[in-house]
């Protein structure tokens, strides 16, 4: 039988890690090129542990996986090859494990991260989506590296910015051939109500919500302004678990690679008042993605504290 959400975490609310890129840029990685963080999985693992070993540190119950841009496609176009991708699938997964095993009494689980196809086309692609691949095409994209990932034993997936209800489609077919590993699916958004390709965050919910191995919904790289009335609107839509970790702000510029228009702080993009709101209009999970990082966490966690929220202290602080 499936774990459920309340098996993973005891129905408690719950602390995301933040975003990877940005806790790899302030380590000093260098995560440009098409590959991006996938770069410095291949490159400096080392880096990589070190980043998943800050947040957890910073008192994450959950770390995500480098795999977010990894495919054989994405791979094959910078020159290596599907095996080279087969493996550093594997390696995201046995990194991050690595990352948590540093921090003596830390039971931070590892959700595999399963980024959209846009992602792997380097172009800003994942804030528009309406690809214009077929449900059978993007399903077939996915289930290549999904079958990889399945096998690298990760304690759940994270199905993560996915702008458009098709792709949603598309993934729940494949999350069904995987039934005993639990998944979160968030998506994109440009507003309060609606995914990047413009539908309906209902609609995108609905894609996944009767997959019996998705244990929760949610949305992340969205400016935090939207995430109240998006995670309600999913709350109310699905009856499942939200998850919500939104960017630090702004728009990302695929040309420059980079965000523009982000909040200046990590720490300042969450601010308690704003976590609060979205945990009241249902929120299991609260984290950050780019443009937050291991600060980020911290804060966060400070929080759930002062709320009385967490059972206990997070592992690795004193």
């Amino acid at each position: 039988m499936t774990a459920t959400w309340t098996d993973l975490f005891d129905d408690r609310p719950i602390v995301l890690d933040g975003g990877l890129s940005t806790q790899l840029t302030a380590q000093g990685a260098d995560i440009s090129g098409s590959l991006w963080t996938g770069r410095a999985l291949l490159e400096q693992p080392g880096a990589v542990r070190a980043a998943h070993a800050a947040f957890v540190r910073a008192g994450a119950d959950v770390v995500i996986t480098a795999s977010y841009q990894l495919s054989r496609s994405g791979f094959e176009a910078a020159g290596l090859t599907g095996d080279d991708a087969d493996r550093a699938l594997t390696a995201s997964t046995r990194v991050a494990r690595e990352a948590v095993a540093s921090v003596p009494g830390s039971r931070t689980l590892v959700a595999a991260s399963v980024g959209p196809y846009g992602a792997t086309l380097h172009d800003g692609s994942e804030y528009r989506g309406r690809y214009g691949l077929s449900r059978a095409a993007l399903a077939d994209f996915h289930r290549e590296r999904l079958d990889v990932l399945v096998a690298s034993a990760p304690d759940l997936l994270a199905v993560e910015t996915i702008p458009d209800v098709d792709e949603a489609a598309a993934l729940a077919v494949v999350l069904a051939e995987h039934p005993d590993l639990p998944a979160w699916v968030s998506f994109s958004a440009t507003d309060g109500a609606r995914t990047c390709a413009g539908q309906p965050i209902e609609e995108a919910a609905a894609a996944v919500a009767d997959v019996g191995s998705v244990v929760a919904v949610g949305v992340n790289c969205t400016d935090p302004r939207y995430v109240e009335e998006l995670v309600g609107r999913l709350r109310s839509a699905s009856g499942l678990s939200v998850v919500a970790y939104p960017n630090a702000g702004g728009t990302w510029d695929a040309v420059t690679e980079r965000w523009a228009g982000e909040t200046a702080e990590p720490e300042g993009a969450l601010a308690s008042a704003v976590v609060q709101s979205w945990r009241a209009a249902g929120a299991s999970a609260v984290g950050g993605c780019c443009g937050t990082d291991a600060r980020t966490v911290a804060a966060l966690r400070r929080l759930s504290r002062r709320a009385g929220q967490t059972h206990e202290s997070a592992p690795g602080e004193g």
